[in-house]
């Protein structure tokens, strides 16, 4: 559809009256997506908006905002999201002025995705069946002009009146949104966003929602530099170490912190994920040691070293699944945790089709998991996770991998040592799920053969041994009776016998 531009020689007047207001604005979108000549112009905002919508083929009549995240992926998104820092400002800012005004307020991520939505119940309510919820996304290209994802496109503050939402569902609705930026890096890290009827939505909040993203960005900074702190206190032994060599302690963003001789270091430094040596500005080439947290640059003493292979260390067997790159640990959800143990079972690579079985089974689409892989591959960086097919570049340590290994290869008790619960246990992926259970048989048949009661004891320690009656009645026979363990061994069992009757 074509958009013209409007022939009124006046602007588009906001009207103190919502009803009058109401109206002029769905003349006006009507007229224009239909080619006519409309009662007044746009706002100049809109227009654009709406151009880039109806190019994303945003349907201005029936569209919904997608879900991209189930109700347990926010909680583990927002677990994670640096956004969660500021909740308890943003609450006491903005959550009872929402609460007296029948107003949400709602902060999504970078992409549009609503991570939180708090407001009075009966306005979440309402909201809930038009996709105004926790797990839809709202970027202009998912659902056409709104204030977080036009908020978004601008990287400014916005206000949407009722009927310029481009799609009819929202005209009932008019939001402020601004964004919050990362005080480190400068990217957006999410959007900021008051929600309510026309009629109870004053125009002045855009300002409120503005301001209350700049002190969200300043409490970030305060943050950032309380971390600075931390990781120069802790990582300047590894600069003091360089004994007056020139060198450059970096946060994980390639921002410096301390260096020597002061002044000859520029303020940041772009560094590649897993790259060894990195060239400066000045055109000096300086290599890159991970550290906690950080890195280490200096300068190199000989001729150029080859490339290092970065590593990744992966920690799936129980608790709250790890990842670290090259010492930097890494925000992770279940999806993002089942993407690298399929990628790290199978090292030669996968195509998008095959993720999407190992994944999700038959039923898995392959363009969902190019949108996952894509996700994941900006978070390790294009030289870890590489394309065509689908795989890890990187030295990767896996404990469930070091535990099959063990198996394999007869040592009983290192096995049972590692496998101390099982692989990603809330995954329903059929390739984990059958890791998981291959993982934990051959392991109990190992220790049940293998005759060392220090590997079966180990096993009883953790997941699933803790349950396995024939593995106590094994150490309550076997174990000497000296042997203070033997004790609890036989009351473990007699408490498993009589659960099991």
């Amino acid at each position: 559809m074509q958009l013209t531009s409007a022939d009124a020689a006046t602007a588009m007047p906001l009207s103190s009256n919502p009803v009058r207001q109401f109206h002029l604005l769905q003349q006006v979108r009507d007229a224009v997506l239909s080619g006519e000549r409309p009662p007044a112009s746009p706002r100049e905002v809109i227009s654009q908006s709406w151009r880039r919508s109806l190019a994303a083929r945003v349907d201005p009549e029936e569209d919904r905002p997608p879900v991209v995240y189930e109700p347990d992926e926010v909680v583990e998104v927002r677990a994670v999201h640096p956004l969660q820092a500021v909740l308890p400002l943003l609450r006491e800012l903005l959550v009872s002025i929402a609460d007296e005004a029948q107003h949400i307020m709602i902060v999504t991520d970078a992409d549009g995705a609503i991570l939180w939505r708090e407001g009075p119940p009966a306005v979440c309510l309402r909201a809930d069946p038009v996709g105004l919820c926790e797990g839809t996304r709202w970027a202009e290209d998912a659902i056409g002009t709104n204030a977080m994802g036009t908020a978004l496109a601008l990287g400014a503050p916005v206000q949407i009146y009722s009927a310029e939402h481009l799609v009819r569902t929202y005209h009932g609705w008019t939001c402020a949104a601004a964004p919050i930026h990362d005080p480190d890096t400068g990217r957006v890290l999410g959007v900021l966003d008051i929600s309510g009827r026309l009629d109870t939505l004053h125009p002045a909040v855009v300002s409120l929602v503005g301001a209350a993203a700049q002190l969200a960005e300043n409490h970030l900074r305060g943050l950032i530099t309380a971390r600075d702190d931390e990781l120069r206190e802790r990582n300047m032994p590894h600069l003091t170490g360089l004994r007056g060599e020139p060198g450059a302690l970096l946060t994980s963003t390639g921002r410096v912190i301390a260096a020597q001789p002061p002044g000859r270091w520029p303020g940041r430094v772009r560094l590649r994920p897993g790259a060894d040596r990195v060239a400066l500005d000045d055109g000096r080439e300086a290599l890159v040691e991970p550290l906690l947290d950080g890195y280490l640059l200096r300068l190199p003493h000989t001729a150029a070293t080859p490339a290092r292979r970065p590593t990744l260390s992966l920690s799936f067997l129980g608790g709250r699944p790890r990842a670290v790159l090259d010492g930097r640990e890494l925000p992770l959800t279940l999806r993002r945790a089942e993407l690298l143990a399929v990628l790290a079972l199978h090292p030669e690579g996968l195509t998008a089709e095959q993720m999407a079985v190992h994944l999700y089974g038959d039923s898995g689409n392959p363009t969902t998991v190019r949108a996952e892989i894509h996700r994941l591959r900006a978070q390790l960086g294009e030289s870890t996770l590489v394309t065509r097919p689908y795989r890890l570049r990187a030295r990767v340590e896996a404990d469930f991998l070091t535990a099959r290994e063990a198996v394999r290869s007869g040592k009983v008790r290192a096995a049972a040592t590692v496998h101390h619960a099982p692989l990603l246990a809330r995954s329903e992926s059929p390739t984990v799920r059958a890791e998981r259970d291959q993982l934990i048989i051959a392991l109990r048949s190992a220790v049940l053969e293998h005759r060392d009661l220090e590997a079966l004891w180990t096993f009883g320690q953790g997941e699933p041994g803790n349950e396995d009656i024939e593995v106590f009645e094994r150490l309550a026979a076997e174990l000497p009776a000296h042997d203070a363990r033997q004790p609890v061994a036989a009351a473990r069992l007699a408490w498993l016998l009589a659960e099991d009757g």
